[in-house]
């Protein structure tokens, strides 16, 4: 099924007349393809609630990316869709890295607290004799 827009009735390219004069196109430049204005990225970044509000951030982004791609500006909707792309990886990294560092400090921390117990509990069995004070 073919949904792009315009649709053109094949029907309507039939029944035209066929001029008898040669007609000449010319292809001015080439569009570049459609900017991606990351707006189901953004919305899930949004509804994360992360710090700083940069999902909210990407969301505004990406709302203004998918206007400007339908006003025909595809060069401000690249650049909001770059903008948008951005805020979202800065949110993902935002999201991600601090309960990682977390929870490898909290990983650390047991081995470090485990090694240490066991330390200690080789010395609370250690047996002194009298000799050991003189």
């Amino acid at each position: 099924m073919d949904t792009s827009y315009p649709r053109e009735d094949p029907r309507a390219l039939s029944s035209r007349k066929v001029d008898d004069a040669a007609h000449t196109a010319i292809s001015m430049g080439t569009r570049g393809p459609i900017p991606r204005d990351h707006l189901l990225w953004s919305v899930f970044s949004t509804i994360y609630l992360n710090l700083c509000c940069l999902g909210f951030l990407a969301l505004v982004h990406s709302v203004k990316a998918r206007d400007q791609k339908i006003a025909g500006d595809l060069e401000a909707a690249r650049q909001y869709g770059s903008k948008a792309k951005c805020y979202n990886i800065l949110a993902a990294m935002w999201t991600l890295v601090p309960p990682l560092l977390l929870l490898g400090l909290v990983v650390t921390g047991a081995l470090h607290l485990s090694r240490l117990a066991k330390d200690s509990a080789a010395f609370f069995t250690t047996k002194f004799d009298d000799e050991d004070y003189n």
